[in-house]
């Protein structure tokens, strides 16, 4: 692996997928406050006795999750986790008009 002092990145594709420019492999990143909210928020929606309730919890999560792949996209440490992000928010917005895997 070579990291470069300038502003030219010198890695190679292999580490710029599961390294960031540390040069440490990143797959899941602590604290993710943003994941940790979508899980309470669907947790929420899934025990809610009113169904006017769990829709508004399950649009919150849906709306939480977004943000999260959103600033993995333009923020994310590395290329998988950019690329999960648009996954992520590939199947909201796919979600979100009856298409789905």
């Amino acid at each position: 692996m070579r990291l470069s002092s300038g502003r030219h990145d010198r890695r190679d594709l292999w580490d710029k997928i599961w390294r960031n420019k540390q040069g440490r492999i990143v797959i899941f990143q602590m604290p993710n406050v943003w994941l940790i909210a979508w899980a309470v928020l669907t947790c929420v929606s899934l025990l809610a006795a009113s169904h006017s309730v769990a829709n508004t919890f399950w649009w919150l999560s849906s709306a939480v999750l977004a943000i999260w792949a959103l600033l993995e996209i333009f923020r994310g440490a590395n290329y998988f986790r950019r690329a999960l992000g648009g996954f992520v928010l590939l199947m909201i917005v796919g979600g979100m008009f009856g298409i789905g895997l």
